[in-house]
């Protein structure tokens, strides 16, 4: 059996201060370093072992991986970052409080920004300097690639070349891979893998720090897939994600 595990990483500073964080490079929050921690320590402990690691350019992922093979001592393995695992670019939204912005703007326009397919929040200004074409991560791709802004749409179209083309392949050569990185470019790789429509994507909230399983047979065929860990604990820090956008 092949398998996939897919983890969101933990609690950023900005996610405990429900901020939209996007591309914006945040760090870690205590809770979300115990978090990654404890990750690791139940997927060392339920036997899984990693051939080789993907995540994204944003320190809250990076950290998350880090910490995740720290616990399962297998800090040793391949690890490949790509920007197109980054998570969903929020435009004109980025650093702001999600539920001030709610209670300025209303629940139901916060919520299309947050989980429309198409729509996107309005762009980043490309002289802003906290967008992402002035950051030296980048410098490298082409600047019609990077996005001001970004619908779940937009970025499930930058990430599944990533997948296409590098991850899944992958599993010809490997039995084992991890994926750290966010809650949308994560969203978007599980919409293709179980065929998810595009409107009931947006009811799907992925909790921070909990490997999602995904098993495959030799064939590469979807066999089944799960949440490792507490099935109350999972089902909370769902939640508490979906509540995010919501006004005071």
């Amino acid at each position: 059996m092949k398998k996939i595990v897919l983890i969101r990483h933990g609690q950023s500073q900005w996610n405990k201060e429900n901020r939209f964080t996007g591309w914006t490079n945040v760090d870690l929050s205590l809770q979300g370093i115990e978090e990654a921690e404890n990750a690791g320590t139940l997927l060392k402990k339920e036997g899984y072992s990693f051939d080789v690691a993907y995540t994204s350019y944003l320190k809250r992922a990076v950290k998350t991986l880090n910490c995740v093979l720290d616990k399962m001592d297998e800090d040793w393995i391949p690890v490949l970052k790509s920007w197109r695992l980054n998570e969903k670019h929020y435009g004109f939204l980025q650093g702001m409080n999600k539920s001030e912005t709610a209670e300025k703007y209303g629940n139901e326009q916060v919520h299309i920004w947050r989980r429309s397919f198409e729509i996107a929040p309005q762009p980043l200004s490309k002289d802003d300097l906290d967008n992402p074409r002035h950051d030296p991560r980048y410098a490298s791709i082409p600047p019609e690639y990077i996005p001001d802004t970004e619908s779940l749409k937009d970025t499930i179209e930058r990430v599944m070349p990533y997948w296409e083309c590098e991850i899944f392949p992958q599993l010809m050569k490997v039995d084992n891979i991890l994926v750290v990185a966010h809650g949308n470019s994560l969203r978007g790789i599980v919409k293709h893998l179980k065929g998810i429509s595009d409107e009931a994507i947006s009811d799907m909230n992925i909790p921070t720090a909990v490997p999602y399983v995904f098993e495959f047979d030799d064939n590469l065929k979807l066999v089944r897939d799960f949440y490792l860990g507490n099935a109350e604990e999972i089902k909370r820090k769902q939640e508490a994600v979906a509540k995010q956008g919501l006004a005071k």
